[in-house]
C-alpha cells in the first residue's frame, strides 16, 4: 500500500462516493484492507463518535458490569450502588493490567496484578505499598471515564467527554422506530462474539443493502419482501444515523417458513411499519433490522482494519419471552434467518478477498443502494473533518 494514501488527492477523489447516487461510485478500496487507513478512521470516527455497547438491562441491578472492547480499547460499563450507569477504561493505571473481564455484579473492581482497587465508578480507592512513592495521588490515577448516554434502551459511550449529545441527531430515527418502545423491549445477553474476517464497513453496507435481497436470498424465505419495494428516507451527513424501509407483500412478514410472524407483534406498530421492514442505523457500531415480531441488533466492534466482533442480539414485545411455546416459535424465526445470514456472511468474506485485488472497482450503484450513498456521506462527512477541518466538511457536504 502507498506511504502516502493519506494525501489531499486520496481525499478530493472521495466526492465522487458522495454525490447524486445515479453518479456515485463506491468508496476507494484501500479504505477497506489498508492499515494506515484504519488508524486514520480510529481517530476519524470512534474517538469522537458515539459508540453503541450493550443493552441498559445488561446492568439492570446496582453492581452489574460488563466488559467489552472496541477498536482494541478495553472497556467496562457498571451500574454504581447509587444507580447510575458509568463507562470507563478496563486498564488498571498502574502497570496496564485489565481490572475486569466477562460480565458479572461487584462491590468494585480488583486488579489482579497488583490489587489496585478502583469503586464502580472507576475511582482509585486502594494502591497497596504506595505510601513511598513520591506526590502519589489517589485522585490522579483513576480509571479513565468516558461520557454516557442511553437512546431507546442501548448504552452508548464517547471516549470524547465533551461530545455533543446524540438523541438530537437522531430524531428522524427515534420517531420511525417509536412503535417499537424498545427501551423496554425484551432479549437475551448475546452469546459471546465472533470474529469476522472482513472490514466493519463490509459489514454494515451489506445490512443495509437493498439491492441483493431478492436476488442473494431469492426464495421462499426471503421473497416476501422484494428489493423493488426499497425506500431511503432522506439524512443530512451531520446527523447520527440513517434508516432503509423495505415493504412487504402482507402485513407482520417474518422470516421464517410460514413467511407471517409467529410471535407477538410490538403493540405500538402503526399499519404502516407493520407492512414493511426497517432498518435503522446509527454507525459505526449499531444496525437495526425490524419486523413486526422481533429486532435483530448488531453491535459492530473492529479489532483491525480487515476484521470484526460482533454482538448480535435479539429483542422481542414485552411478555413475549414468557410464553411457554416461545423457544419453539422463535426457532422458526432463527432457522430461516441463519440460512439467510450464511449466505450474508459467504459474500462478506468474498468481498473483502476482492477488495485487495488490485482489479477492485470504485464500482457503480443501483437506486436500490440508497442507504450506501447515505453512508458514504456520514463517513466522508467525518474523515474530511478530520483531514481537513470542520469547515471543509460542512462545505464538501453542501456541494
Amino acid at each position: 500500500m502507498p506511504t502516502n494514501l493519506l494525501s489531499d488527492s486520496f481525499f478530493e477523489s472521495l466526492a465522487a462516493s458522495t454525490c447524486d447516487l445515479a453518479e456515485a461510485v463506491t468508496l476507494p478500496p484501500a479504505c477497506y484492507t489498508s492499515a494506515e487507513f484504519y488508524e486514520f478512521e480510529k481517530e476519524a470516527l470512534y474517538a469522537h463518535e458515539w459508540l453503541c455497547v450493550g443493552r441498559e438491562s445488561f446492568v439492570a441491578r446496582p453492581g452489574d458490569f460488563f466488559t467489552t472492547r472496541i477498536i482494541g480499547e478495553p472497556i467496562i460499563v457498571s451500574r454504581t450502588l447509587t444507580g447510575e450507569i458509568k463507562a470507563m477504561s478496563a486498564v488498571c493505571q498502574h502497570r496496564a493490567m485489565l481490572v475486569a473481564e466477562g460480565h458479572g455484579n461487584a462491590r468494585g473492581f480488583v486488579c489482579p496484578y497488583h490489587h489496585w482497587s478502583y469503586a464502580l465508578d472507576g475511582k482509585l480507592v486502594g494502591a497497596p505499598a504506595m505510601n513511598k512513592t513520591c506526590d502519589f495521588d489517589k485522585a490522579a490515577n483513576s480509571l479513565p471515564a468516558f461520557a454516557v448516554e442511553l437512546w431507546n434502551g442501548f448504552i452508548f459511550i464517547n471516549f470524547d467527554v465533551d461530545a455533543a449529545p446524540l438523541a438530537p441527531r437522531l430524531a428522524k430515527v427515534a420517531e420511525a422506530i417509536a412503535g417499537y418502545d424498545l427501551a423496554n423491549a425484551e432479549g437475551p445477553r448475546p452469546d459471546p462474539a465472533p470474529t469476522l474476517p472482513w472490514n466493519w464497513k463490509v459489514m454494515f453496507e451489506n445490512n443495509n443493502d437493498g439491492y441483493h435481497a431478492s436476488r442473494l436470498h431469492q426464495g421462499p424465505l426471503h421473497d416476501f419482501v422484494p428489493s423493488g419495494r426499497a425506500e431511503f428516507p432522506p439524512s443530512l451527513p451531520e446527523e447520527a444515523g440513517f434508516l432503509r424501509f423495505n415493504g412487504t407483500l402482507h402485513a407482520d412478514a417474518s422470516f421464517n417458513a410460514t413467511q407471517r410472524a409467529v410471535l407477538p407483534i410490538f403493540p405500538g406498530l402503526s399499519d404502516e411499519a407493520r407492512n414493511r421492514m426497517t432498518f435503522a442505523n446509527v454507525p459505526p457500531t449499531l444496525s437495526l433490522v425490524m419486523t413486526s415480531d422481533m429486532v435483530i441488533y448488531l453491535i459492530l466492534r473492529p479489532n483491525g482494519p480487515e476484521s470484526l466482533e460482533m454482538d448480535t442480539g435479539l429483542l422481542f414485545a414485552p411478555g413475549a419471552m414468557k410464553d411457554p411455546a416461545f423457544e419453539h416459535k422463535l426457532d422458526m424465526n432463527m432457522r430461516a434467518t441463519a440460512h439467510i445470514i450464511a449466505q450474508d456472511m459467504h459474500v462478506d468474506e468474498c468481498v473483502q478477498v476482492g477488495l485487495r485485488s488490485r482489479f477492485a472497482p470504485r464500482g457503480r450503484y443501483s437506486w436500490q443502494e440508497g442507504a450506501q450513498g447515505q453512508f458514504n456521506a456520514w463517513l466522508v462527512h467525518r474523515y474530511l473533518a478530520t483531514h481537513q477541518g470542520p469547515s471543509e466538511a460542512l462545505r464538501f457536504a453542501a456541494e
